[in-house]
């Protein structure tokens, strides 16, 4: 049997059991499955695992159940600013952008960023003309409106709140992420997001930037985080599970264990990872109530989760 693995999240934060319907638990995990098929397809016809990390995400943002892509949260002025990056495990090629507008799917506009032009990190305006040159599919302000999205908007408008989307209390959006180990050996992860709701000044979380929301190495593993940016960006907290495993020789899980539940939380760092490595072990971490998530391993089955 193939040695492949994938793994996905769809963000994490204070997600109550007791206002999670069962018609919209059934949403999420269908969604998170689509993501997970999409990928593990690439991976059982002998694809990359970049492709299959970009593909996995791609259906992620194209739901509005997650805040990526369609479903990103409005800013300050009422508008949709959108991060993502991915990396590749084999040779640590990267590629991001940050505060993009208009662009259907930013993960694969990431990867355009690392295969042609030369640099890691694009943003604003020069990330969307480099889309419209690379012929990025793009849409109008009409397709990334949400109704929800808006009214939690209009909540915070006007004030210095800016929400992540797991802390409020009705519906549960976030971040968005992949993982992935191909047949080949190799690892890759991608992250993609719409920011916090009401976020000023262009503010850019931990999603785009390269070993802070995003890293994968061949020689350790490959990791996407959610939660509260700052915190993550601060711990640099993608590529620390990685020095953890470089340098002191541990296992993922204990790696990802003190990560998520001894180096975040001094820092208000609330959210996960998720991690997958060379070897195909998954780990799929929180210190919150839940975190959106699936996995499928060697064995092809597929398991999605919310909670604890």
């Amino acid at each position: 049997m193939k040695k492949i693995a994938l793994a996905v999240h769809g963000g994490a934060g204070t997600i109550a059991k007791e206002q999670m319907t069962p018609v919209r638990e059934k949403a999420y995990r269908e969604a998170l499955e689509r993501a997970l098929r999409n990928g593990h397809a690439v991976l059982s016809e002998g694809g990359e695992a970049l492709e299959a990390v970009e593909a996995a995400v791609r259906v992620l943002e194209d739901s509005p159940l997650f805040n990526a892509g369609r479903g990103s949260v409005f800013n300050a002025d009422g508008q949709h600013e959108m991060d993502a990056s991915l990396m590749r495990g084999s040779d640590l090629a990267a590629g991001a952008v940050a505060g993009v507008q208009n662009v259907k799917n930013p993960v694969t506009l990431a990867k355009r960023v690392m295969l042609n032009s030369g640099h890691v990190l694009i943003s604003g305006n020069g990330a969307f003309e480099f889309a419209h040159k690379q012929k990025i599919p793009l849409e109008d302000d009409q397709y990334f409106f949400d109704e929800f999205r808006y009214q939690q908007w209009k909540a915070a408008a006007g004030t210095d709140q800016v929400l992540l989307d797991h802390s409020d209390p009705e519906r549960k959006f976030g971040t968005v992420g992949a993982v992935a180990l191909d047949e080949h050996g190799h690892l890759a992860a991608a992250t993609s997001t719409g920011g916090m709701t009401n976020k000023k000044w262009q503010r850019i979380g931990d999603s785009p930037l390269i070993g802070a929301g995003t890293y994968a190495n061949d020689a350790t593993c490959a990791v996407s985080c959610t939660g509260n940016g700052e915190s993550f960006i601060r711990a640099v907290a993608a590529h620390d599970v990685h020095a953890l495993m470089a340098y002191k020789g541990l296992e993922l899980a204990e790696a990802v264990r003190i990560v998520v539940h001894e180096k975040l939380p001094p820092l208000d760092g609330d959210g996960g990872l998720i991690a997958l490595d060379n070897r195909g072990n998954i780990v799929l971490d929180f210190n919150c109530s839940g975190m959106y998530r699936g996995r499928v391993g060697a064995d092809g089955e597929f398991h999605t989760a919310i909670f604890k």
